[in-house]
């Protein structure tokens, strides 16, 4: 494997991980899956950030993270207020508590989704792979994009 196959790589996991989201019941968005999820996992990885730093570490446009923020707020993901220091600067963290539309999409099966990317496969080579991107996974935490920017 190589950079190249690394990044092809990511991207159709990307798009797998978009397939298996619940979508049900959220209406029409004019952002993206893949923006919100690139969102998250930054204020993940940078908790007590703002749409400005965001939209500096990820190159997205300053309205789709601002979007994103705000989808992610109405779905109980993300509080935001003023800094106390800065009041001209707004604060986004991760929610306290977990709602139920964060729940669901944690919890939502990739199965139908890899079984889709892999070409129909059967439930053994679904089983194979899901279990491949468990041990990837465990060694990739959402931490190890922070280690990449400051």
């Amino acid at each position: 494997m190589n950079a190249v196959d690394l990044f092809l790589l990511g991207r159709t996991l990307m798009k797998i991980g978009e397939e298996a989201m619940p979508t049900e019941g959220i209406g029409p968005q004019t952002t993206s899956v893949r923006t919100v999820l690139i969102v998250v996992s930054d204020v993940r990885g940078h908790p007590e950030t703002s749409v400005s730093e965001i939209v500096a570490r990820t190159g997205l446009p300053q309205s789709a993270v601002s979007a994103a923020v705000a989808r992610l707020r109405e779905a109980g993901a993300v509080v935001t207020e003023p800094d106390a220091r800065d009041r001209r600067r707004t604060v986004i963290r991760h929610a306290p508590q977990i709602s139920e539309r964060v729940a669901a999409a944690r919890s939502a099966p990739v199965e139908d989704a890899l079984a889709v990317a892999l070409g129909g496969a059967d439930a053994g080579a679904v089983a194979e792979v899901t279990a491949l991107l468990e041990a990837l996974a465990a060694r990739l935490g959402p931490d190890a994009l922070a280690r990449f920017k400051p």
